[in-house]
């Protein structure tokens, strides 16, 4: 009785680690397949634009982050994408489609890549 015992935990056990190295597996595939771009976006006047921003490149699949630096002039964005998911074409060009701040009809942003 006892060796069957040991013998499921065994099963158990082997089961486990086995679940774990397919999770270790996945983890380094998705961290292979990101890559980091910045950009620098001109035309940026408020930090509402820069949320607003960020928000619609994070609506992009394949965009796993999206982050602001200060306002200025000149701001560059910190992006991690997956380049197989979504290109760096298609991020651009969500930034250049946002609409601005002060006018939902403009379209300010430029970006200098």
């Amino acid at each position: 009785m006892k060796l069957s015992h040991i013998f499921a935990l065994a099963i158990t056990l082997a089961s486990t680690t086995a679940t774990f190295a397919q999770s270790s597996e996945e983890k380094t595939e998705i961290t292979a397949s990101t890559k980091t771009i910045s950009p620098k976006v001109k035309g940026i006047t408020c930090s509402s634009d820069l949320k607003t921003i960020s928000a619609n490149v994070q609506k992009l699949e394949g965009v796993n982050a999206c982050v602001a630096g200060k306002t200025g002039p000149t701001t560059q964005f910190e992006i991690a994408f997956n380049p197989t998911l979504v290109s760096e074409q298609d991020i651009f060009t969500a930034i250049k489609n946002t609409a601005g701040c002060e006018d939902p009809n403009d379209r300010p942003y430029k970006v200098k890549q």
